[in-house]
């Protein structure tokens, strides 16, 4: 995994790029394969733009890596294994959905995530002693 020089993941955009020279491919060429516009798939690649997880999936097969791995770049799938991940793969691979309801159980999901872990936090204010 290509880090960065804090030690963090590196950008999507990044990560995209570097797979589409190592697979020598122009943008064109790999725009066309995954079915989006030489624009759209350059603004990506800077960071301007954040993709769908339908959009994701395409470029992970155009550019055979794991759609996990390039989940996991664009901030849908959390790579600790502490966090769920399966929940989360489970919505993105439900053909059954459009693109809007999956971004909307995914949202509703971190909702519950974040809730649980606010509340597993014990209070952190000391309680007077009674006499």
């Amino acid at each position: 995994m290509a880090k960065d020089k804090t030690g963090a993941l590196g950008t999507l955009g990044d990560y995209l790029r570097e797979q589409r020279l190592g697979a020598q491919l122009s943008l064109r060429q790999l725009a066309d394969q995954v079915g989006v516009s030489n624009p759209y798939l350059s603004q990506i690649e800077r960071g301007l733009r954040k993709p769908s997880a339908e959009v994701l999936q395409q470029l992970a097969r155009a550019l055979r890596v794991s759609a996990e791995q390039l989940y996991v770049r664009a901030g849908i799938v959390h790579p600790d294994p502490g966090q769920a991940g399966s929940v989360e793969l489970a919505i993105l691979a439900d053909t059954a959905l459009t693109e809007r309801q999956k971004n909307s159980l995914l949202d509703v999901y971190a909702s519950f995530l974040a809730l649980n872990e606010r509340d597993a936090v014990p209070d952190q204010i000391e309680q007077p002693e009674l006499p």
